[in-house]
């Protein structure tokens, strides 16, 4: 796998000139979800997903499997791993066991990969502790929107590191710390901080870095799903960490909305599908550390539902 040049920033499979874009939230383990709508428009469009979105944005959960698409993997293949390495990161009882459970996946599965192995347009994003600004690790110089005779795909930042800081949900994981090809070290944190959803990230960059007309471009954008929060159990009444949970879920849905509030105002031209259905009956309860496997599955099967009452028009987008 080569690094994407600018001008193979389009679909390998139609050439029409429309921009489609892939743009993933972040929610923890319910990223089960998102998986079962992708793998239903995967095997609608007959081929792995990179093949057909030109730009693909993750934040957290979304960045793992944003990555794990730009790099050419089949969502069956990125569901097996979440079902093996999920459940083990969110059923650790520490900060640090999460952090050192969520490293060991991403160096598994990434392994020595960088961001010039991807073969579309990714986009992982990240919130810097010290600045507050969101750092998002791209891998083409054709999405730099400045600083072209500097660009570095990922910031010289393997993909390992960049997935891991973009998911590191501080304080129920550690802050995670880079080391960009300048040598600047850098201390990040989740990028739901930032952009839970990065929507505007990659319409961003169809629009102002790829210059691509707004009746060009076409956006999917899959959420986790909406559900009742989980009663807590009695050691985590007595941590007070379900109350915490509680504060970073609706932080992070706050930030989801906003953003998707913009986006209909600032780019309501823009053809785009939202996928985040809300699920209300009790045993549907859950939050971004469930582990349970069993409920896991069923957030994939509500997901492969999701599409299912957007079908034809994912299909119209996307074939």
């Amino acid at each position: 796998m080569s690094a994407v040049p600018p001008s193979s920033l389009v679909s390998e499979y139609i050439n029409d000139n429309i921009c489609r874009v892939l743009a993933l939230d972040g929610g923890g383990a319910k990223g089960f979800y998102t998986l079962g709508v992708l793998k239903e428009i995967e095997s609608m469009l007959g081929c792995p997903l990179y093949k057909r979105f030109d730009l693909v944005f993750g934040t957290s959960t979304g960045a793992i499997i944003a990555a794990l698409i730009a790099l050419g993997y089949k969502v069956d293949q990125i569901h097996d791993l979440y079902k093996t390495h999920v459940p083990r990161v969110m059923a650790s009882r520490s900060a640090a066991a999460r952090t050192t459970a969520l490293q060991d996946l991403a160096n598994e599965v990434f392994q020595d990969k960088t961001f010039e192995d991807v073969m579309t347009g990714v986009g992982i994003v990240a919130t810097r502790w010290m600045t507050e600004k969101p750092m998002i690790f791209k891998g083409s110089v054709a999405q730099a929107h400045g600083r072209k005779g500097t660009f570095s795909p990922g910031f010289g930042v393997s993909i390992a590191d960049a997935v891991q800081a973009s998911s590191s949900a501080y304080p129920f994981f550690e802050r995670k710390v880079v080391i960009t090809e300048t040598g600047d070290r850098i201390e990040l944190i989740d990028g739901g901080y930032c952009a839970n959803n990065p929507t505007l990230f990659a319409i961003a960059d169809a629009t102002l870095a790829l210059k691509k007309e707004r009746s060009d471009i076409r956006v999917v954008n899959v959420g986790v799903g909406i559900y009742p929060e989980p009663k807590p159990g009695l050691l985590m009444r007595i941590a007070k960490k379900w109350l915490a949970v509680q504060l970073l879920q609706k932080t992070l849905e706050i930030n989801t909305q906003s953003m998707d509030q913009l986006r209909e105002i600032l780019f309501k031209d823009i053809p785009t599908i939202r996928i985040s259905d809300t699920f209300e009956r009790p045993e549907m309860a859950t939050d971004l550390l469930e582990h349970n496997i069993d409920k896991l599955n069923i957030l994939r099967q509500r997901g492969s539902d999701s599409f299912a009452a957007r079908e034809a028009q994912l299909r119209e987008f996307l074939t």
